[in-house]
């Protein structure tokens, strides 16, 4: 069984868990795995409307009058010492040092010295435990993450006011796909960042599925147009097409290499009209020099009919900000766009390979049915120069000869 978590209006500890259950995993586990960490707590749930969805919505009740906060080294000892199974205990543990740790680097202090105001209170400790509860009950081997929307504006926390997300929030985010989104206000917090780091085993879209069923968690406010729900998706992984058949899924079985990766990148684009097409090649040119995925330029009618050229780069999330001020320098433009998405790549290498010509790089990638191997053209028109031929000749004998040597592996 694998899953898809939705996170378009943001994700927390209540909604996360709503979806598990809504999609299907045992209240009754949720309870027996929370009762064994907080005898006093009880997670009950309601069926509720957000923006006229129908989602379920979770509230953990508790007799036990709460403590202004709790520190790490006792919830750690709270949930180890508590008798869960190894697989609940674990990812318990897991998420709740996420959260410690990017609480200790806020605050510049050791986790262990950590103090959980917010993070502490028991609907928060019920929401991680059940929510490593219900996965293990899905019985989930794959979890994939779609781009997480943290909200905006401003949040009122034990700290004073802080700004969306918050720092802990925005720490936790670190290398996950992430945008301000349409809801208003906080729509992550800490607990439901924590808990996307502990359990996506991945980020991107909606995997290939036959799709078996869907939850839906309901946050606890409504933030009209946009229904406060976050969905996860539940299903079997799909067969890949034959790339010899694409109309009979499955021909080819590649289950055990996947011809496919997913991986989160961000798409820089600004219009440009008072820059030539050259100096945009020498641009962009440099913009690749400084670690650019990929960049190119795309003829544009702009405004009052003027022509221009739309100005696209791909990169590494971590890479946004530096590559889009280098493209703002370069070019002169006064804005970037910014915009996460999800890319699927076919795993490569580069090789050299020696040939009757001379010695060549090669991009190998894939495997099996789905290998392909690409000259590097700065090689072949080299060597067409060199022997004074036409550089389809020589690229056509260089193929031939680097499949030949690629196929005695």
């Amino acid at each position: 069984m694998i899953g898809f978590l939705d996170c378009a209006t943001g994700i927390s500890g209540d909604k996360f868990l709503a979806a598990c259950i809504d999609a299907g995993a045992s209240l009754d586990a949720v309870n027996v795995a929370v009762a064994v960490v907080a005898p006093e707590a009880v997670v009950r749930t309601d069926r509720v409307l957000r923006s006229g969805i129908t989602a379920l919505s979770v509230t953990v009740d508790s007799t036990a009058e709460e403590p202004r906060s709790r520190t790490w080294s006792s919830i750690r000892e709270t949930i180890g010492a508590a008798g869960l199974a190894p697989v609940v205990r674990d990812r318990a543990l897991a998420a709740f040092t996420l959260l410690a740790e990017a609480e200790a680097r806020v605050h510049g202090t050791e986790p262990a010295h950590v103090h959980f105001h917010e993070v502490g209170a028991i609907d928060s400790i019920a929401d991680v435990v059940g929510v490593a509860a219900a996965l293990a009950d899905l019985g989930l081997t794959r979890l994939i993450c779609g781009p997480v929307a943290v909200g905006s504006g401003t949040v009122t926390t034990a700290h004073g006011v802080l700004p969306v997300p918050a720092p802990a929030t925005a720490l936790l985010l670190e290398g996950v796909p992430v945008y301000a989104g349409r809801a208003p206000g906080e729509a992550t917090t800490p607990t439901g960042a924590a808990l996307v780091r502990a359990h996506a085993t991945g980020y991107g879209p909606l995997p290939a599925m036959v799709l078996a069923t869907t939850g839906h968690g309901a946050g606890s406010r409504e933030t009209p147009p946009v229904a406060n729900v976050a969905r996860l998706l539940l299903g079997r992984e799909a067969a890949p097409v034959s790339p010899a058949n694409p109309d009979a899924a499955g021909a080819v079985d590649l289950s055990a290499d996947p011809p496919l990766t997913e991986e989160p990148v961000v798409e820089l684009a600004t219009a440009i009209d008072h820059v030539t097409a050259e100096g945009l090649a020498t641009c962009l040119e440099r913009v690749l020099d400084a670690g650019a995925l990929d960049a190119w330029q795309t003829p544009a009618c702009m405004k009052k009919g003027r022509l221009g050229a739309e100005v696209t780069v791909l990169a590494v999330p971590s890479d946004a900000t530096r590559l889009a001020t280098l493209l703002a320098e370069l070019t002169g433009t006064l804005g970037v766009r910014i915009a996460p998405m999800t890319r699927l790549v076919v795993a490569r290498e580069s090789r050299t390979v020696a040939t009757s010509l001379g010695t060549v790089r090669v991009k190998v990638a894939g495997r099996g049915a789905w290998r392909r191997a690409r000259i590097e053209h700065d090689d072949v028109a080299a060597i067409a120069r060199e022997h004074d031929l036409s550089p389809d000749r020589i690229a056509r004998t260089l193929e031939a000869e680097v499949a030949r040597e690629l196929d005695s592996e």
